[in-house]
């Protein structure tokens, strides 16, 4: 199974701190963002990891390697410029094969468990037709309230009547199949959430409800906030 974190933001909202230093470099809890999900990652079975950068990105490669001290494999997909969500996904796709992969934010902290999502591409890989996507969903926070997407018996929505009171907020983490990206020209810059939006429209895009630990690292303070809670639960 392979995996794909999304490394390539310019990370504009934590600044200064983003001027020299990557934002999947900032560290919570005395490690790295991105170490976190490399460990998570690891434990639950995704031995192959590839990770997109583009600012600043041999900062990325010379703290990370080649993988062998997390005891996975990670592979570099150097966009140059930054390409979005959708455009870094597709821009990597030769590199992540033809069954399904996860993918997660490199700028979140969340203790989600994958080994639900390892579960979740063999369930996708025997049932190939029904699923272009599963996401996992979170509460909402105080910074995005209303949500993004509604998960009614299983299944997720973006803009319908029985959704507009129940959103809740994307993680960054899921499963997509190569295929969602198949109308994207490599290279090509292109956000997610309107492939997701049409994917769901038909019927195929799966979630889950995660209600644990999750922070959307976007400011300084999000960050010195959840550096605090870590490193108080390790003492």
């Amino acid at each position: 199974m392979k995996a794909m974190i999304l490394a390539a933001g310019r990370g504009e909202r934590m600044r200064p701190l983003t001027d020299h230093k990557p934002k999947p470099l900032l560290a919570v809890g005395g490690k790295p963002l991105i170490v976190w999900h490399i460990e998570r990652l690891a434990r639950a079975g995704f031995s192959d990891i590839v990770v997109n950068h583009a600012h600043l990105g041999h900062l990325i490669e010379q703290a990370l390697g080649d993988g062998a001290a997390f005891g996975v494999n990670l592979i570099y997909s150097a966009e140059g410029q930054a390409l979005e969500t959708a455009g870094g996904i597709a821009y990597a796709l030769p590199l992540l094969g033809d069954a399904p992969f996860v993918v997660i934010n490199g700028d979140i902290y969340c203790e989600f468990d994958l080994t639900r999502l390892a579960a979740r591409i063999q369930m996708m890989q025997q049932l190939p037709r029904l699923e272009l996507a599963h996401v996992v969903l979170v509460d909402n926070p105080e910074h995005h309230r209303h949500g993004d997407f509604a998960l009614i018996d299983d299944r997720v929505y973006a803009d319908t009547a029985e959704s507009a009171s129940a959103k809740l907020t994307f993680s960054g983490i899921g499963i997509y199949r190569p295929s969602l990206f198949a109308r994207i020209a490599r290279g090509a810059k292109h956000p997610l959430a309107p492939l997701l939006r049409d994917a769901m429209v038909a019927g195929k895009v799966s979630g889950e409800h995660y209600r644990g630990l999750w922070r959307d690292i976007g400011t300084p303070e999000r960050l010195a906030e959840l550096d605090r809670a870590l490193r108080e639960t390790t003492t």
